[in-house]
């Protein structure tokens, strides 16, 4: 019995630079940036070292229906504004409740409900913490929610791997359908954590840029003078299924996922493995599942998040798998404007992936100052032409934890 082929039929996505997939792909072309300055009295009254942002240009509470939006979490309704588009494009696939899955991701989950729950209890007693709180804080319940609304049956799975996590739900998606668990599959990631406690966190951890002054160029991976990432929000799904079922019904197919790759670091629970060894097993693994080899590679969407030590640990990673090509392989530093979704991150730059080799443009890489010797990777700051022929892409991410995540797609 020959291995189901696994395409893509449906993309979506709510970013900080667009309320729909189009529109993000679009602005990302443009070269625009999604990061701001934060504009909540919080900022100054805790007095934080980091005052800027990547926030939804769309709040999804503005998409939903109010009394849809009040029973979910940000990053729930994020999630669910994403599938409902993804749905869509897809043509709303017929397809029997039991053979319709969910396999979402969030690295954090419902932070937003937990806090406001615990101002509550603290400042006017447990009768007036809300009884949906638990539901809508728990990280399954974008998976849970999109599965009621859908009425995904086959199954609804979450996956939490910090940075890795949607891109992991990728994988595990591709893998639940050739192993006939369902025919179609929403599948994706999200996350809503622009919150006094995690920038507090990040900062007092090094790790976000402090470029207060000019929010949208502070994002710049690859750049020698990068100092941390950007924290964004929002969320990004793909409705998967197999060519089969997707031919039956006549899809438009945007490209086939051809193999991923998972693994883990077990080096530190925050630093990734400067040798790059499990980062460049997961990119080996994807190519293996795919039944290429790396002079095929056309594109990479490199997790490149711009922190100091991180940049060139990827590139350490992937110039062991590659070698000497991988300075000739147009690559997309894409969180230059998007910032970083933290679990919805990997979706997102799936769909930037599958783009790139549907309309043959590598996206550009904004911000680059000087470009790092220590990471020369072939970065743009202009859409680079992909040219013709056959077109494969690989997509990384990597998450605290150790997580290693990377998926591969094909142009059809």
């Amino acid at each position: 019995m020959s291995t189901p082929r696994i395409v893509v039929t449906g993309i979506g996505a709510s970013s900080p630079i667009g309320g729909t997939a189009p529109d993000s792909w679009k602005a990302l072309l443009s070269g625009a940036s999604g990061t701001r300055t934060l504009e909540y009295d919080w900022v100054e009254q805790y007095q934080l070292p980091v005052t800027f942002a990547a926030q939804a240009a769309v709040r999804p509470d503005t998409v939903l229906e109010r009394p849809v939006s009040k029973r979910l979490d940000p990053s729930a309704q994020f999630a669910l504004v994403a599938a409902l588009e993804a749905w869509k494009d897809a043509g709303e696939p017929d397809v029997a409740p039991e053979r319709l899955g969910v396999d979402f991701a969030t690295g954090i989950g419902g932070l937003w409900t937990l806090l406001d729950a615990w101002d509550t209890l603290r400042e006017k007693g447990p009768r007036r913490v809300l009884p949906m709180t638990v539901p809508m804080l728990m990280p399954n319940s974008a998976a849970g929610n999109l599965s009621l609304h859908f009425g995904a049956r086959a199954y609804a799975r979450t996956v939490a791997s910090a940075c890795a996590s949607s891109t992991e739900s990728i994988v595990n998606a591709v893998e639940h359908l050739r192993d006939g668990l369902a025919d179609v599959v929403i599948a994706g990631g999200t996350e809503s954590v622009i919150h006094p406690v995690t920038i507090a966190s990040f900062s007092s951890m090094q790790a976000l840029s402090k470029r207060n002054d000019s929010p949208e160029t502070a994002s710049r991976p690859g750049s020698i003078d990068r100092d941390g990432f950007v924290m964004g929000e929002g969320a990004a799904v793909l409705i998967l299924e197999t060519e089969e079922h997707a031919k039956a019904r006549g899809a438009k197919i945007y490209a086939e996922v051809v193999g991923g790759g998972v693994t883990a670091d077990s080096y530190h629970i925050t630093a990734n493995d400067p040798e790059g060894d499990g980062a460049a097993r997961a990119v080996r693994m994807a190519l293996e599942a795919a039944g290429r080899s790396v002079d095929e590679v056309t594109h990479i969407n490199a997790h490149a998040t711009s922190t100091p030590v991180g940049d060139p640990n990827e590139y350490v990673a992937l110039k062991s798998v590659f070698g000497a090509r991988i300075d000739e392989i147009p690559v997309s530093a894409t969180k230059a404007s998007t910032g970083h979704l933290l679990g919805g991150t990997g979706a997102l730059e799936a769909i930037f992936a599958i783009l790139a080799i549907r309309e043959r443009v590598a996206p550009p890489t904004i911000n680059i100052s000087e470009q790092d010797p220590a990471v020369p990777f072939r970065l743009s700051g202009q859409p680079t032409p992909l040219g013709a022929g056959d077109q494969l892409a690989i997509s990384n991410s990597f998450g605290f934890g150790g997580h290693n995540a990377v998926v591969a797609f094909a142009s059809v």
